[in-house]
This record gives C-alpha cells, sequence and structure tokens, in this order.
C-alpha cells in the first residue's frame, strides 16, 4: 500500500513539474523581443521551480547575438547574458544537442558565469540553445546543492524547453530583424531620418517644458561626388558606413546619431549648449582632417561640413524649425568653403 501512494506521490509531482514547464513555454511562445522573452523565461524558471541563480550564454558568432547587440543597449541584461568565446563554448558543450548536468569540477564551467558572479554553486544544468541548427548558446540554472542537478537525473523537460526557446529565437529574430528596417538605415545602421524627428521632436518638448538646453547638428560629406565618381558606389558606401561609426565613436551616449539622406547625418545633443555643441563639432572636423579612409588599397581622404542649431536661437516653433536652422547654417558652411 506505501509503495502505491509513494508512486502515486511521485506521479502527482512529476505531473506538477511538467505543469510548470508547460506554463513557461506558454507564456514565451507570442513574445516578439528580446528583452521581454529573457526577462519572461528567466524570471519564470527563477520563481516557479525556486531556482536561485538562472542566466543564458551566447557566443558573439552567430546571428542572433549580433541582431540582439544591435537591438538592445549595452548592460541591458547585466548578470543575465553571458557572452562566450565560441570555442571556449563549444569545447564545454560540443555539438548542443544534449543537456549538460554536473554537480562537482564545475570550475571548468567559468566561462559561461556572469562576469562578476559569485555563485556558490553545488550543481549545474547546461541546456544548448539553437538557432538553424547550430548551438549558439545556453539556459543554464544553478543551485547550492549538489543534488539538484547530478548527472543521470532526467532531463527530458529542460531539453523539450530548449527545443521552445529556440523556437521563440526564430521568432524574435523574424520580428526584430523587421523592427530594425522600421527605424534603422540599413547600410550605417543608424537611426533613420523618420526616427531621429521623433526623437528630435520630443528633446524638443522636454527642453523647452524644463527650460535645458539642447543643440542638434546637420551634417554633410565634402564632395561626396566626387568619391562616388573617382572610387565607385561601393567605395562611397564604405565611406558612409565609416563616417556613421565614427559619429557614434566620438559622440555621447545619451547623443542621437542618425542617417538623414544620401550623405547627410543629424547628431541630436541634449543638454548641450552651443558653445559645447561648436567644441564637439570641432572635434569632429580636426578627427576628419587628419584621419583618412582606407580602403580596398586606396587612402581616401574624407572631410566634413557642420550645421549647428540650439533651442535659444531665436525664431524656433518646434523641432522641425531647429532642424531646418541647422540645415540653413549647414549649407552657410559649405558655401564659405568654396569663396
Amino acid at each position: 500500500m506505501n509503495d502505491v501512494k509513494e508512486i502515486l506521490q511521485v506521479i502527482c509531482r512529476n505531473e506538477e513539474i511538467a505543469q510548470k514547464f508547460f506554463e513557461i513555454e506558454t507564456s514565451i511562445l507570442t513574445i516578439h523581443n528580446f528583452r521581454d522573452l529573457f526577462e519572461k523565461l528567466l524570471t519564470e524558471i527563477h520563481d516557479k521551480f525556486s531556482v536561485p541563480h538562472v542566466w543564458m550564454a551566447m557566443t558573439e558568432d552567430n546571428d542572433v547575438y549580433r541582431l540582439l547587440d544591435r537591438m538592445t543597449p549595452a548592460n541591458t541584461f547585466g548578470e543575465r547574458l553571458r557572452v562566450v568565446e565560441a570555442k571556449a563554448f563549444d569545447e564545454l558543450v560540443g555539438d548542443g544537442t544534449a543537456t549538460i548536468l554536473a554537480d562537482e569540477g564545475l570550475e571548468r564551467f567559468k566561462a559561461l558565469l556572469p562576469e562578476g558572479a559569485r555563485y556558490a554553486l553545488g550543481s549545474l544544468a547546461v541546456v544548448p540553445l539553437t538557432y538553424e541548427g547550430k548551438a549558439i548558446g545556453s539556459l543554464n540554472l544553478g543551485d547550492s546543492s549538489p543534488e539538484r542537478y547530478a548527472p543521470g537525473m532526467e532531463a527530458s523537460l529542460l531539453r523539450q524547453l530548449a527545443v521552445k526557446v529556440s523556437v521563440c529565437l526564430a521568432n524574435v529574430m523574424a520580428h526584430e530583424r523587421l523592427a530594425m528596417l522600421a527605424f534603422r538605415d540599413p547600410l550605417t545602421d543608424l537611426l533613420n531620418r523618420r526616427v531621429m524627428e521623433q526623437v528630435l521632436r520630443r528633446e524638443f518638448d522636454r527642453a523647452k517644458r524644463y527650460g535645458t538646453e539642447l543643440a542638434v547638428v546637420f551634417l554633410d560629406i565634402d564632395r561626396f561626388k566626387e568619391i562616388n565618381d573617382r572610387h565607385g558606389h561601393d567605395t562611397g558606401d564604405e565611406v558612409l558606413k565609416w563616417v556613421g561609426n565614427r559619429l557614434v565613436a566620438m559622440s555621447r551616449q545619451s547623443d542621437v546619431v542618425a542617417r538623414f539622406a544620401g550623405d547627410e547625418f543629424v547628431i541630436v545633443l541634449p543638454n548641450t549648449s552651443a558653445e559645447r555643441a561648436y567644441r564637439f563639432v570641432d572635434r569632429l572636423q580636426t578627427f576628419f582632417l587628419s584621419t583618412h579612409l582606407a580602403h580596398d588599397g586606396k587612402v581616401i581622404p574624407v572631410s566634413v561640413s557642420c550645421g549647428i542649431a540650439t533651442i535659444a536661437d531665436a525664431g524656433l516653433t518646434d523641432a522641425i524649425s531647429m532642424l531646418k536652422k541647422a540645415d540653413e547654417r549647414l549649407y552657410q558652411s559649405k558655401n564659405s568653403k568654396k569663396e
């Protein structure tokens, strides 16, 4: 009788566990962005199973991580995501088809642990995740108890969850790519004109409301048509990408860099006075005058012209009038170079 009772208890416990996995799988199937997928998945596992440490690891050499890195701000996931070298990951998980359960020698999994984490792990489950048939990362569960994820334990539900998460990653990839096309310039990966204008309107209204400073820089590449005519449009594209990358690298994290059209760029500078904006533009122009682009065995000189408008300028009624003022000053600057 006791044996029957124990068997029934095991069956009930297994059904409860399976139901929790089903609830987690159901909760993530309709998510279409990386941030919400990671947050929901890791939080649900932590809460439903009381797992002390739940995080993701992902290699850098795959389309999922490359898109995730472009679509989410730095440090969005904190300790919940560890970026791993592909070689180190492959050495740990092999072809990525098997869930790994370990309760000893856990130091060999150091590459998967979140940077700076001080986990007192007694056992670990590493559940590989795949995209287009290739292992690109893992879902990791850690516990202080050596018995929680001991080798030889049944792991079919974890494998099933990994399949569902991998399907979700494919869905998220499709939606995030569409989202990126909606607000990113496909050549330079900068924000496009439509999104930049939305940002400028928001910053203009905020600056007016709170009395803060705001500047906008309108910029284009000098003699860009000559570059295309002399070196070809492929080289012209490389120039546009290089200039865009340098503008981002030389801007603050709070600044917004966008491709406006053709060889024109716009930089929105929140909380920036006219004096600081002109110093910023001086740095940009000095850099491009002193640094040439090396491409396809050629050294290509690149210089830029800039126009600056600030919210303190007279006659500005809205964000678009501010942008037009910066555009006018850009062409004044270009005309002065021709004289």
